[in-house]
């Protein structure tokens, strides 16, 4: 078993069911004891923002900011430097806990041993 998960979520209002899944087996990840890096890129960028997750609505879904909650509470948020950038969205700008980060990162933490990435 992977000693830790990184998930890389494109997709944000744009492709609903697509972008609840991705946080969904983050949530339930952490909650089972995995360690997990979640990636915000593209349109699901805009979920680093305070309140932004709040506007997010899926039927039958888990509240994005709960999912969110639980994520942070023992893995880890990085929202894509070039996006947040496309997005004017900086440091100051993220929730409390989000890092800002590029491909290099990405690329290091996906290569590590005993990593499994998944991309939604």
């Amino acid at each position: 078993m992977a000693k830790k998960l990184v998930i890389k979520v494109t997709a944000g209002a744009d492709a609903p069911e697509r972008c609840s899944q991705a946080f969904t087996v983050a949530a339930v990840a952490v909650a089972s004891g995995v360690e997990v890096s979640l990636w915000l890129t593209g349109e699901s960028s805009w979920f680093a923002v305070p309140g932004r997750a709040a506007e997010f609505t899926l039927p039958h879904a888990a509240p994005l900011p709960e999912l969110i909650e639980g994520i942070m509470a023992g893995g880890g948020i990085t929202l894509c430097t070039q996006c947040a950038a496309r997005r004017d969205i900086s440091e100051g700008d993220v929730i409390e806990g989000v890092r800002i980060a590029g491909a290099q990162v990405f690329v290091s933490e996906v290569m590590a041993d005993g990593v499994q990435a998944l991309v939604y």
